[in-house]
């Protein structure tokens, strides 16, 4: 029995939520194969999927095309989108002939439109899970609809496709969808304890921690050298945030990718260990410090409809303020970090358990399609 899992290449977010989704059903259905389709990077899938799996790698949408982790390139979005969506019959044809021979019991999509199209021409149950929709994003990207307001309503018509939809925290566009379920945020959770981790890194206990979380971008302007708060601080970095070859100060620690390979050590262990993560606002970030009680410094990230949603609605579960790129990329963080430390904790608890409320929704379609 397959399940067919359409992930989208933006980020990093789909694909972790969808990891931990994809372990919950697993559980529950230990002889299900897994088949993924996606441009995600296949080293994020190797490194953070424990089950059996098979990657057929392509892009299956085209998101938000970006410059760095914190700039979007908002031409390139549109013309890639253009292009992608011109030819979107033909896509859909491919699709469907590729995924025919994994013969699907089930697809899930996350969120790319072309999942339920393919679904819906192969009779069999097409299943959304976001907390966003792209058609939603797409309609105030910045000069999409002066040059294609015809692809908005094209996407829509996809997603009308989709047997059912699970609604994740954080939300919007999810009215396209003809039967929606609510569910808990999909969190990853740390799997190892704080004072575990820190002594892992080497990480003095009465010295404060701040994490730079940007994902596969980087921030090459960032000057580490520049930081403000080193001499009280302890930022850790990873190979992905800023460019290779720079001496790094006293300080600053590098954390290689490598150091998540084989060594029973995750990155969420990283996030639950540190005090602050400093990041963008993205799904996946959020829920993962929402799950470990940890705080983030954010930064805004260019126009994206989903930020407002996020800046607005995390307030209430964890503990988060803003930096301007400007004094970001300038190294001025102590004042904002000391601040955040001394704000009140959270007022308000949210459910981190979506992972098992959808892989259960998940195993019944599966069980009912056998």
């Amino acid at each position: 029995m397959t399940a067919l899992f359409y992930i989208s290449g933006h980020g990093f977010g789909h694909a972790s939520r969808e990891v931990e989704i994809i372990h919950a059903l697993a559980t529950r259905m230990p002889g299900v194969r897994i088949v993924i389709r996606s441009a995600v990077s296949p080293a994020l899938l190797s490194r953070t999927l424990q089950v059996p799996f098979e990657l057929r790698p392509g892009p299956c949408d085209t998101g938000i095309i970006q410059k760095t982790s914190i700039q979007h390139d908002d031409e390139a979005t549109v013309v890639e989108a253009i292009r992608f969506y011109s030819d979107y019959p033909a896509v859909i044809d491919r699709e469907t002939g590729l995924a025919a021979a994994e013969s699907p019991a089930l697809i899930v999509g996350d969120i790319a439109p072309v999942a339920f199209e393919v679904a819906d021409r192969l009779g069999v149950p097409g299943v959304a899970i976001a907390n966003f929709t792209w058609d939603w994003i797409y309609e105030t990207h910045p000069g999409l609809i002066a040059r294609a307001a015809w692809l908005p309503p094209l996407i829509r018509a996809s997603y009308v496709k989709a047997s059912h939809a699970l609604e994740l925290p954080f939300a919007g566009g999810f009215d396209v969808f003809r039967t929606v379920t609510k569910i808990p945020l999909v969190a990853r959770r740390p799997m190892r304890g704080r004072d575990e981790v820190r002594a892992q890194f080497g990480l003095e206990a009465s010295r404060p921690a701040a994490l730079l979380s940007f994902g596969g971008y980087g921030l090459p302007d960032l000057e580490l050298g520049a930081v403000d708060c080193l001499d009280r601080w302890t930022i850790l970095t990873t190979d992905r945030v800023t460019s290779s070859g720079r001496e790094l100060p006293p300080g600053v620690r590098l954390i290689q990718e490598e150091a998540f390979v084989g060594t029973g050590f995750r990155y969420e262990d990283l996030v639950g260990a540190v005090d602050v993560v400093m990041t963008k606002p993205g799904y996946g970030i959020i829920a993962e410090c929402i799950s470990t009680g940890g705080s983030i410094l954010y930064t805004s990230r260019g126009e994206f409809r989903e930020y407002d949603v996020l800046v607005r609605e995390m307030p209430r579960y964890l503990r988060s303020r803003f930096i301007s790129q400007e004094d970001l990329l300038a190294g001025r963080w102590a004042r904002e970090l000391d601040a955040l430390l001394r704000q009140p904790a959270a007022s308000e608890s949210i459910p981190t358990s979506g992972a098992d409320v959808a892989a259960d929704a998940l195993a019944v379609r599966l069980s009912s399609s056998s």
